[in-house]
């Protein structure tokens, strides 16, 4: 099977640990070839490619539209120590959850809003990387850094099983 993929990494870069999206996107790029994504830099003006990579604060429902164009989305956000695993990945189901916290969607929502409206929705995946520190500031604990790289290898892995390459 070919298709279209796009890992979307989400959370505050500003609350150490929660930037973990933001991290292992930027060692994704760097892993393709691809320049790092700034501060400023969501990723939307380098869509097109067979895998594609954004980072958003939070998930908000006008990113339906673009799901729509994938055969799989990979999410990528912090857990705290309330999941057992280190790196935990759930496939999601198109529909409507309760969010983590109430300000953003759940990613299943987002599948489910893609499908409402445009007619399909791509598989979905989230990779949930532990969290230690979620404190103000810039960085990840050691900790959180030393999972980057796992959540790296799985997402080539599931682009490998998704396009047969």
């Amino acid at each position: 099977m070919r298709g279209r993929i796009l890992v979307c990494g989400f959370g505050n870069v500003y609350r150490r640990d929660d930037g973990a999206g933001y991290a292992v996107i930027n060692a994704l790029r760097e892993r393709l070839g691809r320049p790092p994504l700034d501060l400023l830099d969501d990723g939307f003006t380098d869509l097109g490619h067979t895998l594609d990579t954004i980072v958003l604060h939070q998930l908000m429902p006008e990113l339906a539209e673009t799901l729509a164009d994938y055969d799989l989305v990979v999410f990528i956000d912090a857990h705290m120590g309330n999941v057992a695993e280190e790196v935990r990945e759930e496939r999601l189901e198109a529909a409507h959850r309760t969010p983590f916290v109430h300000h953003q969607m759940h990613p299943a929502t987002l599948l489910a809003l893609a499908q409402q409206m445009y007619g399909r929705a791509p598989v979905g995946i989230l990779l949930s990387v532990r969290g230690y520190d979620f404190d103000f500031g810039t960085g990840l604990s050691p900790e959180t850094a030393a999972l980057v790289p796992w959540a790296v290898e799985r997402i080539m892995r599931l682009a490998e099983e998704l396009t047969g390459a």
